[in-house]
Order: C-alpha cells, then structure tokens, then sequence
C-alpha cells in the first residue's frame, strides 16, 4: 500500500519526540568473554559495541511510558488530549491486554489505543496508520510508541542473535499540518512467504508453549541472517526511491535518511545502493543494538537532539523486519 503526495490536503506532522533506554548496559566485550569469541569479532559483524538491557520485571510499557511522557512534552500536549494511542512492538508486556492498554493505564489516557506488530518496520507501520486518522479528522492528538524487551526474547548461546539486540523504548506525536509539510508519502508492505527467515516458532496458536517447545527454545527467535541481509538490500533501497518519487523529490533532496538499526552491515550496504553520503545517515546501532520497532525512533530522537533535523529537512524513514514487512515515510519537518 502507498500513500498520499503533496496538496491532497491535511498531513500528519510529528510534534513532539521521546525515548528511554534502560540504565544497565551490557557490553560486547561482556557478551565475548562468555561465548569464548572476541568483542572486535561481534562489532565487526554487526556494529554493535553495547546495548541496554531492561532489568528483571521492566516491561515495554513501563519503557514505553517514559518515552511517551517525554514526547508528550516535547510536543506541548497533556494526556488528558491525546486521542488515540498506538504502541508497535513484537514483545508486549502480555498476549492479553495489549501493550497500549497497559501504557494507557500507566499514562491516564482515555479514548482508543491498540497493538501494532510489524516487528522492525512496527514504528513506520504505526505512523503511517496514525496519519490517516489525522489526515480525515478523526483525531488531532496521536501518540505513537515503539517499545520492545528484546532480551527476553533471544537465546543468549545464540551468536547469530544475542549480539545484536538491545531494549529500549521511542514515541512521537502526531498533530495535523498542511499538505506541504509533515508526512508527504509512505509505502507499507508485506511478503509473508518470508515469514520463517526470522521468526520466534512458538508461543502462538500454531505452536503452544510446552515443556517440550521451552526445551527446544522454540520461544526464542530464529533468524537466516543471510536472506534478511538480501531481503533488506532487495527492499530498503527500491521503496525509498519509490516514497520519494511519490512526494515528487529525489535523494538529492534529503536531508537526513534514518533506516531501521537492523545490523552496521545492512545500513551501510543500503545507504552505498542510494549514494547516500555518511552526513544523511543516521546510525547509532554501536551503542544500542537492534531495538527492533524501537530503533527508528530512538534514532530519529537522538538525531534531533544532536541538531541534525531542522525546519524544512526531508528526513526518510525506513523500516525492515520478520513477516517479512517493509514500511518507508518521507517526512518534511
């Protein structure tokens, strides 16, 4: 699915940001010395020197809560207007209630709020949903979180994933602007005949959690690194070229490019596919890992707070992740 070009009226523009990160940081020189391999060995694979790791009982809407109550106010607005919430993670506090019903409770919010799970493309997916509801006038007042505790999720004898992952929470609010400002385009998509390249096997309908599957750390995610790596290199490249064509831009137009923290490797290859110059990229995966629907907004925090996002930039976000699912927005500030 594709989205709205400049002049087709109300857009949806981000107000206000926030993130958090929990306060241990595990490093890997730590990881290293535990799984008998060097640290230069895990950076030089995937970038990652350390990660944030939420402590025993921190769950993604404990995280999410403090992100969202700093973008709340970044964007000046109180929890009393916020009109709906959506929270996109893979690893919310329970099955049943959602996630955003808890960060909900945590908040005192009111109105609607609801789980978006596209795993690392989670947060593109959830402000492109958040734009339509400003776009027809449903609401003026969206916060929009990404929040994942990853570590629970990974086998920590597994080097294909235990080195890269990190926890950690970002929100952005949504408030309406006019048709050349805020969100100018967006591409979601989907190609589920990927699903097993990077998937937890158990833990659903299809495969309940049983002492046999916990056994087998059939709840602990599998990932082929190598296809997601070409899935990604396939994929991230063509839908941004696509999201900018559609705003009637070009690469030469954009200011900051803010990919999904997926692995140093991934990023580096799809900005050397755009000719893209290391001044617009965004990256930060050495200091937090992978924090799957966390990342981009984590990054697109730290990248305003660093200066690197002023008024009129053309900032492209761009998402990847199991399903397999893509998601890219191109934004004007």
């Amino acid at each position: 699915m594709t989205g709205p070009s400049p002049g087709t009226g109300t857009n949806a523009r981000i107000a206000g940001l926030g993130m958090y990160v929990p306060e241990k940081i595990v490093t890997s020189a730590e990881i290293a010395g535990r799984l008998n391999v060097s640290e230069e060995w895990i950076v030089s694979r995937v970038g990652v020197r350390e990660r944030h790791i939420a402590a025993a009982g921190e769950a993604a809407s404990a995280q999410g809560a403090v992100a969202a109550e700093r973008a709340l106010a970044d964007a000046g607005v109180a929890p009393d207007e916020v009109d709906l919430l959506i929270v996109a993670t893979q690893t919310p506090d329970r099955p049943v209630p959602s996630a955003a019903c808890a960060l909900q409770r945590r908040l005192g919010l009111s109105g609607a709020a609801f789980d978006l799970n596209a795993a690392c493309s989670g947060f593109v997916y959830a402000l492109t949903v958040g734009a339509q509801f400003i776009a027809t006038g449903s609401y003026r007042n969206i916060l929009v979180v990404g929040a994942e505790v990853v570590s629970h999720t990974v086998d920590w004898d597994d080097l294909s994933s235990c080195i890269l992952i990190g926890d950690g929470a970002g929100a952005a609010v949504l408030q309406p602007t006019g048709p050349d400002r805020g969100i100018l385009a967006w591409e979601m998509g989907a190609d589920g005949r990927g699903g097993d390249f990077l998937t937890i096997p158990a833990g659903g309908s299809e495969t309940p959690l049983t002492h046999e599957a916990l056994d087998a750390k059939l709840d602990k995610v599998r990932m082929l690194g190598q296809e997601v790596f070409m899935f990604a290199l396939r994929t991230v490249p063509a839908v941004t070229n696509r999201v900018l064509a559609m705003a009637n831009l070009s690469l030469a137009d954009v200011s900051l490019f803010v990919p999904h923290q997926a692995n140093s490797h991934i990023i580096e290859a799809v900005a050397r596919r755009l000719d893209l110059p290391e001044e617009k990229l965004m990256m930060n995966i050495d200091r937090y890992g992978n924090t799957v629907a966390a990342s981009i907004p984590i990054a697109l925090c730290e990248a305003m707070e660093r200066g690197r996002i002023k008024s009129g930039d053309v900032v492209v976000l761009a998402g990847f992740g199991a399903g397999l699912t893509w998601g890219a927005a191109v934004v004007r500030w």
